[in-house]
């Protein structure tokens, strides 16, 4: 049984924000404090705090604790977990579309042959030569 921590649902709700996605970003260069993280973000930290806050819920990021400092970092595995269920999608809608792409082949060619045989048809025959 997977913690709580890691549903797909808290992963994807944490990522459908632009700040968070953004924190992330930065933490993928390493951990980085509050202070850090809030640096590039017109906001108080308090704000980026509570967006911290989601981040840890989904298990994205982790906490850690180095004398004062509370420094933050990336955690992999709900991403990976996201990406292989966005994985195993992908390849259904990639097969989906090559039937498609192939139904739509057959018809285009159906479709020619329909009209080359109508062309074909109304094209003016060669007159025959009577002979006398």
């Amino acid at each position: 049984m997977k913690p709580s921590g890691y549903s797909l649902d808290a992963t994807f709700a944490a990522l459908a924000d632009p700040t968070r996605r953004a924190i992330l970003v930065r933490l993928a260069n390493g951990e980085a404090t509050v202070t850090e993280l809030a640096g590039p973000f017109d906001m108080s930290q308090p704000a980026i705090s509570k967006h911290l806050k989601v981040l840890e819920r989904a298990g994205l990021i982790t906490r850690g604790r180095e004398a004062q400092r509370r420094p933050r970092k990336l955690e992999p595995r709900p991403l990976a977990e996201a990406t292989d269920w966005i994985e195993r999608y992908r390849r259904v809608w990639e097969a989906n579309f090559a039937r498609l792409d192939a139904v739509l082949h057959e018809l285009k060619s159906k479709e020619k042959k329909t009209v080359d045989a109508l062309l074909e048809d109304v094209k003016p025959k060669p007159k025959q030569r009577r002979s006398k």
